[in-house]
């Protein structure tokens, strides 16, 4: 279905207008995928994000810095997120003995076997962007890319 038969507008300002409208809404659609996958497990996409950043470091420990500077969505909050991790026993806060303040936050072995019971559902999500060849795959990638980088 296009932009236009989605969100009923028959035409646009220009192609730059329906293409900025067009990411909008596409981003959307695929954030409700991912969030009605993860709500089952009851959590957020954006936990979800910090404990695959988590596993990627594990076993070593993450500073929020550094969990923050991964994260996909910039915007949330980073100690918010941790703290319901933590209460949910998916991670582990601990304050680090030479600098009481920074913080060392690592994966639990129930976090982990959360992803591992999470992922494959995430990856039937992502599957579904296989409507468009791997070509076309890399070439949106590039041109994405791009629009960051000017």
């Amino acid at each position: 279905m296009t932009i236009e038969q989605e969100i009923k507008q028959k035409k646009f300002k220009n192609e730059y207008h329906k293409l900025a409208v067009n990411l909008q809404f596409t981003t959307n659609w695929l954030r409700a995928q991912y969030s009605k996958t993860l709500k089952k497990f009851g959590i957020s996409p954006q936990q979800y994000n910090v404990l695959r950043i988590l596993k990627g470091q594990y076993p070593n420990p993450s500073s929020l810095l550094l969990i923050r500077d991964r994260m996909l969505d910039r915007e949330s909050n980073a100690s918010r997120l941790i703290d319901k991790l933590v209460s949910s026993g998916l991670t582990r806060r601990i304050q680090c003995p030479n600098d009481r303040r920074q913080v060392e936050i690592t994966i639990t072995e129930k976090g982990i076997g959360l992803l591992e019971e999470i992922n494959p559902l995430v990856d039937e999500v992502s599957g579904r962007l296989e409507c468009i060849d791997k070509n076309e795959a890399i070439a949106l990638n590039n041109l994405l890319d791009k629009l960051r980088s000017n």
